[in-house]
């Protein structure tokens, strides 16, 4: 059973990391900050997601697990925090390409 778990929490540390890449690449290579934040903001969540439930097989308690729970959700109010105001903050060229 303990194997079980290693290897559940190792795929599951593994697949947070992808995403944490992912969005890191998306950040790199999207043309404007509206599509980098989307990348950052969804990669991001969903790989601490996965790290944190990786993590949790591994904690010796209870404790400890709903801290991991509780830092996860904090990540997930501040970055959607920090999203909108980043958003908000940015001016709003037309589509059509004239000058506004």
């Amino acid at each position: 059973m303990r194997l079980a778990l290693d290897l559940f929490s190792i795929v599951a540390v593994c697949a947070g990391v992808i995403f944490f890449l992912a969005g890191t690449v998306g950040l790199l290579r999207f043309p404007d900050t509206f599509t980098r934040l989307h990348a950052l903001t969804k990669a991001d969540n969903l790989g601490l997601g996965l790290v944190v439930l990786g993590l949790l097989p591994q904690v010796g308690s209870a404790g400890a697990a709903l801290k991991l729970i509780l830092i996860w959700l904090l990540v997930l109010l501040a970055s959607a925090v920090v999203s909108q105001l980043i958003a908000r903050a940015i001016p709003r060229a037309p589509r059509d390409g004239s000058k506004p």
